[in-house]
């Protein structure tokens, strides 16, 4: 038991800290349980304040006591208490912090916000020095008692209800440091119990560098793992590190552990999740890194660190080049933040380079998981694109099904004299392989990069070239007819029926194609689609179809396999006879199965009704 000295005395707050009090208590607050966040970084700060001070002082009062936080609560009288054993405060300490504004200007920003019709949320909370005052939201009055470390100090007993004023008096019998002590008001009565209490230390408060204590029980066991040596750690750590992070229950597919000294300081450490979540392109994806600064948590999926390709990435920042309670709104225009996301952004890229190289098994599964995500930074990271590029993976004529192949092993590939990077797409691969426009680049061995990922839409345009090749579609790539490789099989029309065909296909299709060519590309289909020479190629087309729904395409090249055994079918029955109505239904009916494989038929039906009536025909 303590023995109080009857030498009170009374303050008056000042007039900007009664308006202060008032708007903290009446209209700002949303997230009560930041006040626990506060008193455990006050207490935090202190404990690391003395244990500094131990150091070089040896008047210290009560020296070889460890350093704890103790956190009490009496569910049935609804009070709560926490203290700790650090540098604790004297007189002029009490009158100072716990009596005046802490930071100018203080009250008029919050006066702003309440004009706004603003509240202050969990990261604005303390940001001017105010933390403690949250305690006004959730007691209708508080006690501080105190000691500072010196071993002739005196103990104090600041009290106050958070509006006119507060008093101090002297105390016997305190040890060092400092406890705070109140009474929960009725509506928030649940932080009387221990697993609201237990479970807002988890969120905020779980790898501060000391013991938090409810009752006899230690509360925070999971320690900061980033404060830790890597040559310390085992394996097992990070992976149980991981799971309690992120509530996943899987271990990462792999780790990397930062400590970084110099224009900025920080530690990190980050995972690759083993698995995408469901919905990886969505913006609600789940959370990505928590910020902390000194240990104590201060945002949870702060999207500001990482760049949105990046975002897959779990694990937490710990600064100390930061405030306290900064507010996101800080953390983009920081300039600390922003090195710290340069210096992250490359550490990761190396790390996935390195993965790559190393384990490429494992990088094709991230890649897999993650691909459709991260190909998306080669768009948006112009900084960092000739990092990303050699880390891009594609599905290709020369792969299997789900195996990928590299940039940097495709141009290894290339035909002599081969000055582009082919591609084509499709819905799926089978899809794409089935392209006509495909067959020339089969028959003749160029490799094409087969793109089914509905990202590559959006990814591939903005590639441009790699290593000074330029990316193509192979629907505005330009065909060179080589007879050597013709058999005899292949022989096409001769130039004069080859010529008259070619104008019975003008004349019926019109103005539904911008020309109508011999084709020079195909091998097995009888006609393609190709682009005109001065439109976007299909590829680009799809892109801006995305993005303007009332975008359309330029109209199209057909172009007609003259060695195709139909064409010359076709040929023949037009010798015989130019106005056969068949020879007209087989123009259209070709035309709109072109349009089809290229998924820009508007009525497959009406295809399907004539191919029915050729069927009928056939068989009568």
């Amino acid at each position: 038991m303590t023995k109080e000295i009857r030498n009170a005395t009374k303050h008056e707050f000042k007039a900007e800290m009664k308006q202060l009090l008032h708007l903290l208590i009446h209209s700002l607050y949303t997230h009560p349980e930041v006040f626990l966040r506060e008193l455990i970084s006050n207490s935090s700060d202190a404990l690391n304040k003395i244990r500094f001070k131990k150091l070089t002082d040896a008047n210290i009062l009560d020296s070889d006591a460890g350093l704890r936080i103790k956190i009490e609560i009496d569910k049935e009288n609804q009070t709560f208490s926490v203290a700790d054993n650090g540098i604790g405060m004297n007189y002029e300490d009490l009158t100072n912090k716990l009596g005046t504004v802490a930071s100018s200007g203080t009250v008029e920003f919050l006066q702003n916000l309440q004009k706004d019709g603003k509240k202050i949320d969990g990261d604005m909370i303390g940001q001017f020095g105010v933390g403690f005052y949250s305690l006004f939201m959730v007691t209708d009055a508080v006690v501080v008692e105190t000691r500072a470390s010196e071993k002739d100090s005196t103990g104090y007993r600041w009290t106050s209800n958070g509006e006119e004023s507060f008093e101090i008096e002297e105390v016997e019998g305190l040890g060092r440091g400092t406890k705070i002590s109140f009474k929960l008001k009725d509506e928030y009565k649940e932080f009387s119990e221990d697993w609201k209490v237990k479970s807002t230390l988890k969120k905020y408060s779980n790898f501060i560098d000391f013991p938090v204590f409810i009752g006899e029980e230690e509360a925070n066991t999971v320690g900061a793992l980033w404060h830790k040596k890597k040559a310390d750690i085992k394996s097992e750590e990070y992976d149980e590190f991981y799971k309690f992070i992120s509530g996943d229950f899987n271990p990462p597919m792999g780790s990397i552990h930062l400590e970084i000294e110099g224009n900025v300081n920080f530690k990190a450490v980050l995972f690759i999740p083993e698995k995408a979540p469901e919905q990886l392109l969505s913006q609600d994806q789940g959370k990505t890194l928590d910020l902390y600064v000194n240990r104590v948590f201060i945002q949870d999926d702060n999207k500001e660190i990482l760049p949105d390709y990046l975002k897959f990435i779990r694990g937490v920042v710990d600064t100390e080049d930061l405030p306290l309670n900064v507010s996101r709104e800080v953390t983009q225009s920081s300039p600390a933040m922003r090195r710290i996301k340069n210096i992250l952004v490359g550490k990761i890229l190396t790390w996935l380079k390195e993965i790559s190289t190393e384990k490429p098994d494992d990088y094709n599964i991230f890649y897999k998981n993650f691909g459709p995500l991260f190909k998306l930074g080669s768009t948006s990271d112009y900084e960092n694109k000739d990092k990303i590029m050699p880390l891009l993976r594609f599905e290709s004529t020369r792969t299997k099904p789900q195996e990928y192949t590299d940039l940097d092993t495709y141009l290894e590939r290339m035909k002599e004299g081969q000055e582009e990077i082919y591609f084509v797409s499709g819905p799926t691969r089978s899809q794409a392989e089935s392209n006509p426009n495909l067959e020339y680049f089969l028959k003749n061995e160029f490799e094409v990069l087969l793109l089914s990922d509905p990202s590559d839409v959006f990814t591939v345009p903005y590639l441009m070239e790699y290593k000074g090749k330029k990316f193509t579609a192979i629907d505005k790539a330009e065909i060179k007819d080589e007879e050597e490789n013709k058999s005899k099989d292949d022989k096409k029309l001769d130039k004069e029926a080859s010529a008259s065909l070619i104008g019975v296909f003008k004349e019926i299709l019109g103005e539904k194609t911008e020309d109508v060519l011999e084709s020079s590309r195909l091998v097995d289909s009888p006609v393609t689609l190709v682009s005109g020479k001065n439109s976007m190629d299909s590829h680009m087309e799809k892109m801006m179809a995305m993005m303007d729904k009332n975008f359309t395409g330029a109209k199209k090249v057909l172009e007609v396999n003259t060695s195709h055994p139909l064409i010359k079918n076709l040929s023949a029955k037009y010798t015989k006879n130019g106005n056969n109505i068949d020879l007209r239904q087989a123009i259209e009916s070709l035309y709109d199965s072109a349009l089809l494989i290229e998924g820009n038929l508007e009525n497959p039906n009406a295809l399907i009704k004539k191919m029915y009536e050729y069927m009928q025909k056939a068989t009568s």
